[in-house]
């Protein structure tokens, strides 16, 4: 909506006067923008004097998001970067034993498969 809309932009015109007292610079050819939802206007915003891009997906804090909140590249990424570490550690290790195997798994794989999982799922 249009009032949404002004409220983002004057937002975004606070935040550049913040920066010009404070005597910082940002860096606006890093700024873009995510549109989130289904039949969002993607109206265009400004930082300065600069109109902001769009982007179709964000990282941020590890996260990767695109703008329907869809996350499955995400898993698809955690998935390749666990499956690359058990190769990795298939070829190194020479004992194929639980004992061995599974402290290897927990300590390398398991990170990567079970970060933000809390946005994947629903609680149980």
């Amino acid at each position: 909506m249009l009032e949404g809309r002004d409220a983002i932009q004057g937002d975004l015109d606070r935040l550049e006067r913040w920066a010009h007292a404070n005597l910082m610079k940002l860096n606006k050819t890093k700024c873009e923008v995510l549109h989130l939802g289904q039949g969002n206007p993607k109206h265009k915003y400004r930082l300065g004097g600069e109109w902001t891009e769009s982007s179709p997906e964000e990282k941020g804090l590890g996260l990767l998001v695109d703008g329907k909140l869809n996350m499955s590249q995400q898993c698809g990424l955690a998935t390749q970067k666990a499956n690359r570490i058990l190769g990795c550690t298939k070829r190194r290790e020479t004992s194929r034993s639980r004992k061995a195997i599974l402290p290897l798994h927990s300590a390398l794989m398991r990170p990567h498969l079970e970060h933000c999982i809390q946005l994947w799922g629903p609680p149980t």
